[in-house]
């Protein structure tokens, strides 16, 4: 798209690893999961935060020069109904035209929505083609796009920003290198990436949440620390700007984290 942000080429050598089965049990589950994650219940406060952080930092054009009239101001009102604080607002100059997010991972477009909702132009991406389904039929006014996180199919420097909202998660570590450089490959100069994942180390069988409503699936998801995540994202060029790590919440069995970084 003629940004001219250089970024490290992908290796060859970075793994494409096979995730057949994990968009198998997504196909398998997908209506179930629609039905039960339809919006942006199940984050917390703090998570939405980092969220509508990143969205500002999307929308906020900071390479133009600011006068004292120009910073961004809290907008007025109450929480939205999801919880979900109101969005800065003012005139902050927000970039006009890019603004373009990708949510890649976005199972069946709850987050896509929140994003849109939010003045975001989203385009949303899933392996699973059940989850897409999904998205589609639920969000109608967006777009979505079959296709895995490590061969995106879209130009160099077409987003503003990157979500991997808990979508690395069923990746393991030999395949990271490929989704990082993938989401750096996309980002204009400037743009932000934002990951959100189970913290700690190692892996859990989650296909038992799923076969307690009579699915028989595997499903694997891979813990990682911030640490990781951030030399991830370092290593093709992104900078860390913050991250949140968080002990479990009443329903968690694990820590959570996120990564807010951004392209040089």
């Amino acid at each position: 798209m003629g940004y001219g942000r250089s970024t490290p080429p992908i290796d060859a050598t970075m793994s494409i690893v096979d995730l057949s089965g994990v968009r198998l049990a997504y196909d398998t589950v997908a209506e179930e999961y629609a039905a039960r994650m339809p919006d942006t219940r199940v984050e917390s406060a703090l998570d939405l935060a980092m969220v509508d952080a990143f969205i500002s930092a999307v929308r906020f054009d900071s390479s133009v020069p600011l006068d004292d009239g120009d910073l961004p101001v809290p907008a007025e009102g109450p929480a939205t109904d999801d919880g979900a604080l109101p969005v800065p607002t003012g005139v902050a100059r927000l970039a006009s035209g890019t603004d373009r997010v990708l949510d890649a991972g976005c199972g069946a477009g709850r987050m896509s929505r929140y994003l849109a909702d939010r003045g975001c132009r989203v385009e949303g991406v899933d392996l699973s083609p059940g989850m897409i389904a999904m998205a589609r039929r639920d969000h109608p006014d967006l777009s979505f796009t079959v296709a895995p996180l490590a061969e995106l199919p879209f130009p160099g420097g077409s987003f503003a920003g990157v979500m991997l909202w808990y979508s690395i998660i069923h990746t393991p570590p030999e395949g990271q290198a490929r989704i990082f450089a993938e989401a750096a490959r996309v980002l204009q100069p400037g743009g932000h990436l934002l990951a959100g994942f189970q913290y700690g180390r190692g892996t859990r069988d989650v296909g038992e949440l799923y076969r307690v409503y009579g699915y028989d699936l595997q499903l694997t998801r891979h813990n990682y620390t911030a640490d990781e995540v951030v030399a991830h994202a370092e290593s093709v060029g992104l900078h860390e700007v913050c991250r949140l790590v968080r002990q479990p919440g009443k329903h968690e069995r694990d820590g959570q984290a996120i990564v807010l970084a951004r392209a040089d």
